[in-house]
């Protein structure tokens, strides 16, 4: 159901998307109040919307919520009749094909461009629209590997190690659904619609950004440093009397605090941990000199003492414990929607609060 108080209310997007990458973008519309309309192709055709488990699933629900839907056979001349009508009065199109599929399909950029010149066209690929490996078949992990991420990951030594989240894929939409809405803006002054397009690779090679910046700048070539910060120590997992806690007090200012704070002013005292160079060079021990010392006490104790210091701290959870926390609930992340089968589920709310247009859940993910 369209909601025309929502700020994204005036917008028609139509989604040619599949996967997570395109999905991910078109989710931002949706969720603030775009009229977005689904287009799969009917299962007749043969051409896979790339729905890995059934409708109802969580994957499903979480991507495709606030939308409608219908069938169209792109690969057929009445269903390109049928989608360049609806162009007419669309503003955005979003797709991640590979980068042939669209012309293949004569649903590129300037055919849409052809029948609306106000169109905004947005496009996700693996690798990008041009260059050597533009045709290569490109998921999430694919991207953390090539894009320097994996040798980031992990332990030293023990390989590299795939993020916990598909990083490229969420990071590629999120920035799709950026560019997109900064060439509705461009529009508004110009009149005229324009491509914009990502892929998994750049939008997880900008996600490097400190990490990139220190080899571009300095030839400094990051490697793995396990739940270390690469750069600011201390700051990592230390062990408690009853589990484990993130600290970070890398900065000069904050070691001050932490030492007074675990009440350990001998180390202020060693020149080896004097400044954030000398403590780098001497971090497995200083590691271990602060770990014997937070496991005198539980987590929630050096959480309370810590905080009351002012140094960033905070405890690990696994995700039951993060959706059971008071903070997490006062958020909003976990909000309802009805499900016609199912009736209310809860599904991942929006990271971004807007005060006086607030984004709302509307209806689940369409049936076909």
């Amino acid at each position: 159901m369209q909601n025309h108080s929502l700020p994204l209310s005036r917008f028609k997007v139509l989604d040619l998307t599949r996967a997570r990458a395109g999905p991910t973008a078109v989710r931002q519309f949706a969720d603030w109040g775009a009229d977005v309309i689904k287009i799969e192709a009917p299962p007749a055709s043969g051409f896979s919307d790339n729905m890995a488990q059934p409708r109802g699933g969580y994957e499903a629900q979480n991507l495709h919520r606030n939308k409608r839907g219908m069938t169209l056979n792109l690969r057929e001349e009445k269903g390109r009749e049928i989608f360049f009508q609806m162009v007419k009065d669309a503003d955005v199109v979003i797709e991640n094909y590979r980068p042939d599929v669209k012309h293949r399909l004569g649903v590129d950029y300037e055919a849409c461009r052809a029948v609306n010149p106000r169109i905004v066209y947005g496009s996700i690929s693996g690798f990008g629209q041009e260059g050597p490996y533009r045709k290569r078949p490109g998921l999430d992990m694919t991207a953390q590997g090539l894009s320097g991420l994996m040798s980031v990951t992990g332990k030293p030594g023990d390989g590299p190690m795939r993020v916990g989240i598909p990083l490229a894929d969420l990071s590629a939409g999120f920035m799709l659904a950026q560019g997109i809405m900064i060439a509705l803006l461009e529009r508004e002054v110009s009149g005229e619609g324009q491509w914009v397009h990502t892929s998994l690779l750049e939008a997880q090679i900008q996600m490097m950004d400190f990490q990139a910046a220190r080899y571009l700048l300095f030839e400094d070539v990051p490697t793995q440093q396990g739940n270390n910060h690469p750069t600011f120590l201390p700051a990592g997992v230390f062990e408690t009397a009853d589990g484990q806690i993130i600290i970070q007090s890398g900065p000069q200012h904050l070691w001050k605090r932490l030492v007074h704070a675990l009440e350990m002013p001998e180390l202020l005292e060693n020149p080896d941990y004097e400044s954030v160079p000398s403590r780098f060079e001497n971090k497995e021990v200083l590691h271990e000199t602060i770990n014997l010392r937070t496991q005198t006490k539980s987590g929630a104790e050096w959480i309370d003492i810590l905080n009351e210091a002012g140094i960033p701290c905070g405890p690990i959870y696994t995700v039951d414990k993060t959706f059971a926390d008071p903070q997490v609930k006062g958020l909003n992340m976990s909000p309802e929607v009805k499900h016609p089968e199912k009736g209310p589920i809860k599904i991942v709310g929006q990271a971004v609060k807007l005060t006086r247009t607030p984004q709302k859940m509307r209806n689940s993910t369409p049936e076909v």
